[in-house]
């Protein structure tokens, strides 16, 4: 079960023509983006959310998992898109991601947000 973010966040984030996706997916694209941000943090962010959720840079967390799962939602079927835009979309959401993840990386940041082992 998604923890960090919720569906419906990376549904909006995918744009309102987002083809059909099986259900249970968008759980299954957020979960895996929790996992990519715990191994890079080094920290379970799952196990401890109800501590970090507290924090004011939470929602940096859930926002990257709302687009890595956008990103994954718009590949599985572009054809509600050109094929363009969808680029341009993931585009867009994988920029932020990397901003996130710069964000993450840099000095203290971990440390004040609480997610350093």
């Amino acid at each position: 079960m998604a923890t960090l973010t919720i569906s419906s966040d990376a549904i909006v984030k995918a744009g309102a023509l987002v083809g059909s996706v099986p259900p249970g997916s968008w759980d299954t694209f957020i979960e895996e983006a929790e996992g990519v941000l715990s191994g890079i943090t080094k920290y379970n962010l799952v196990e401890n959310w109800l501590t970090i959720s507290a924090n004011s840079a939470a929602p940096m967390l859930s926002e990257y998992c709302a687009r890595s799962a956008a990103i994954q939602g718009i590949a599985y079927n572009m054809l509600p898109y050109s094929r363009p835009v969808a680029q341009d979309m993931i585009n867009v959401h994988a920029f932020m991601m990397n901003q996130i993840l710069e964000t993450l990386e840099a000095d203290g940041v971990q440390e004040f947000m609480g997610v350093n082992s």
